[in-house]
């Protein structure tokens, strides 16, 4: 009995049988050579005939040669008539033959003047290859642009490989990253290790009767790992990768998306065990309407269906786990999320101070980095940031380090590179005249001070009127102690507060009032209107709940709160009022504590005109505050639960989110726009 094939020998296999590279065919001729072949057929055809040495001349000098006994033999055609001299002519004249056109009338008396001359003479059906031509030439001008336009299209394949998939295999030998090289996503690592184990062993769970999950949909922020984690599945369980995108599958041809899904099926189950893996699925299962598009047929929606068919239709045993990734869950079509499809759903969100420290660790592995640098002290200061933004942060440093012809990475680039990332790059070269200087100044104090007055606001950082990204004349940067999923009342009112403090300073100073709170103003009103219509945090409306349903924010944006109002004018008057008392009401407390401390905001603009940049322990002298020291539960970097349940994709996440966006994730920027 033969042995069955080896996982080499069916990918070896399966490449011929789609196409793929053999060594023993002869290789495929390109559009390019047919293409100049034809252009050379044509050309000899057109030159048919004149590669001997011609001379034109008129009918009756030709005539009057064929009288002196000067041609050998004559041809004669419908437009025109051909004499070939006799051969002492050719050897001295170097001329091959002699050509004239016909006179329009018939000469009766050239066939008998030939025959007196006993020249031999026939008659020819002249330019019938050129009229073949003529008509052949425009469809061999539409079949070429049509072949080059496919090629372009699909570079990779041949026209007739069109509907073969295009995903990107990496065989058994691995795709080179493990579980070591993934941090900050333990609970999800931990979900995909069970599918490792049926990849290793299926008989184990085949002998309890228990079935592997078809499909696992990775769901998160972008930039936090999924993909890096889908290859780490696939390199610890040591089986064929197939990776490919969403929008591969879909073409502007009925019918190619379908067909690749096929192919792609098709391909896996002959490699089993193998995982497939789609990059970016909503691009492909995005959730159908009815009719398609205007009452046709959409190419998505076939192949949408097609892949709903593949998923319910293979065999659980072949040991084909499909992974797909997305940060859009909410648009994807239920049909994709039903048990049996992708029937387990694993949250890949944004880490913790103690997955930021793991994270860091990883990619500063190939970086000299200085004795000065705490990775501690970077991870406690950049909540918020995702993986992604981990190796930026500590590549940009790297580029800053090169700039400027150190050997090693110091603390200095560090926190150089998370001022490019959080608050853009300097604009030193921006020419600010000295009364909006002035003003900038005063806002970004005022903006400081209160963050230090008010008691749950996250301590100030850094303190700037140097210009950043495209419209930010300054910034406070505000450093959080420890990550937060829930907000109270106080702490978003503080938040309130915090924001207003650049405007109300300017008031009070300058008794007037600029566009640079444009902002501040924007997040305090989005802020304010999600306290009383989604969080139930007026006392007026209670605890009512008049935004209506939202859907899962993972990155932090503000949602629609308006497009299906639910309440009547007098409910959105209420509301109207309670959130200008909101605002009115923080606007005067924050008013009282800048008028109280109107001597210390003198002191703190005028250090930010000179300085251009106060930090926090001289903030601190300033305001005349001891220095801050932080508790050692602090420095161990403990990141309290979730309460009641929620994770940190809850309410008090989105509440953070809406209200201060840049402060929640630890980039604390407020620009005098």
């Amino acid at each position: 009995m033969a042995e069955p094939p080896t996982p080499n020998e069916r990918r070896k296999g399966a490449d011929r049988r789609r196409g793929g590279f053999d060594a023993r065919r002869p290789p495929k001729f390109g559009v390019g050579p047919l293409l100049v072949m034809f252009l050379t057929l044509v050309l000899l055809s057109m030159l048919w005939g004149g590669g001997q040495r011609s001379g034109r001349m008129g009918y009756s000098e030709l005539k009057r040669r064929i009288t002196d006994g000067q041609v050998e033999r004559v041809s004669i055609g419908l437009t025109s008539i051909t004499a070939v001299p006799r051969q002492a002519i050719r050897d001295s004249s170097g001329v091959k033959q002699w050509s004239a056109s016909r006179i329009a009338t018939e000469d009766a008396s050239l066939i008998p003047l030939l025959d007196q001359q006993n020249i031999r003479y026939e008659f020819v059906e002249e330019g019938r290859l050129w009229s073949v031509l003529l008509w052949i030439l425009p469809f061999g001008i539409i079949i070429a642009v049509w072949l080059m336009m496919m090629r372009r299209m699909n570079p990779t394949q041949g026209v007739l490989t069109v509907g073969k998939s295009r995903a990107r295999i990496v065989g058994e030998e691995g795709t080179g990253v493990t579980f070591d090289d993934v941090a900050g996503v333990d609970e999800a690592r931990q979900e995909t290790q069970e599918i490792v184990e049926f990849l290793k062993s299926p008989e184990k769970f085949a002998k309890l009767g228990a079935k592997i999950p078809k499909g696992v949909l990775l769901v998160g922020p972008p930039g936090t790992g999924k993909t890096l984690l889908a290859r780490a599945v696939a390199g610890e369980a040591g089986v064929t990768f197939f990776q490919l995108s969403g929008a591969e599958f879909v073409e502007m041809f009925v019918g190619v998306g379908a067909a690749r899904v096929r192919d792609l099926f098709a391909q896996a189950k002959a490699q089993a065990p193998c995982i497939i893996f789609i990059d970016e699925l909503d691009a492909l299962g995005k959730a159908r309407t009815p009719g398609g598009v205007l009452g046709g047929n959409d190419e998505r929606e076939q192949t949408l269906n097609q892949l709903l068919v593949e998923m319910d239709g293979f065999d659980p045993r072949l040991a084909v786990i499909i992974m797909a990734a997305t940060n859009r869950p909410e648009i994807l079509d239920p049909a994709l999320l039903r048990p049996g499809r992708f029937d387990r759903q694993i949250l890949v969100d944004r880490p913790d101070v103690q997955g930021r420290l793991d994270i860091l660790k990883i990619h500063s592995k190939g970086v000299s980095l200085g004795p000065d640098v705490q990775l501690e002290r970077i991870a406690r200061r950049t909540p918020g940031f995702v993986g992604a933004d981990l190796a930026n942060l500590l590549n940009e440093a790297a580029l800053l380090a090169a700039r400027r012809d150190k050997a090693e990475v110091s603390m200095q680039e560090i926190d150089d590179a998370v001022d490019r990332i959080v608050a853009g790059l300097e604009k030193k070269n921006r020419l600010i005249n000295e009364k909006e200087r002035t003003i900038v100044a005063y806002h970004e104090a005022g903006h400081a001070i209160v963050a230090e007055r008010v008691p749950t606001a996250d301590p100030v950082h850094k303190i700037s009127i140097i210009p950043r990204g495209v419209a930010a004349l300054g910034y406070t940067q505000q450093l959080p102690t420890e990550d937060r999923y829930l907000l109270t009342k106080q702490e978003l009112m503080d938040r309130i507060a915090v924001l207003l403090g650049g405007r109300v300073a300017e008031e009070i100073v300058f008794n007037e009032i600029s566009t640079g709170a444009g902002n501040d103003l924007e997040r305090v009103t989005e802020l304010a209107r999600s306290m009383v219509m989604e969080y139930g945090m007026s006392r007026e409306l209670g605890p009512v709940n008049l935004a209506g349903p939202r859907r899962m924010q993972f990155l932090g944006s503000d949602g629609d709160h308006g497009s299906q109002r639910q309440y009547s004018e007098e409910t959105a008057r209420e509301i109207d009022s309670e959130i200008r008392g909101l605002i009115d009401g923080t606007y005067e407390r924050v008013r009282r504590i800048l008028t109280d401390d109107r001597e210390v905001l003198e002191v703190l603009a005028r250090r930010l005109l000179e300085k251009e940049v106060v930090d926090e322990a001289e903030l601190r002298e300033v305001m005349n505050l001891p220095p801050r020291t932080r508790e050692p539960s602090e420095e161990r970097i403990v990141t309290p639960p979730p309460v009641n349940g929620v994770g940190v994709v809850g309410d008090g996440s989105r509440a953070a989110s809406q209200g201060d966006e840049t402060l929640l994730d630890g980039r604390g920027a407020h620009a005098a726009d």
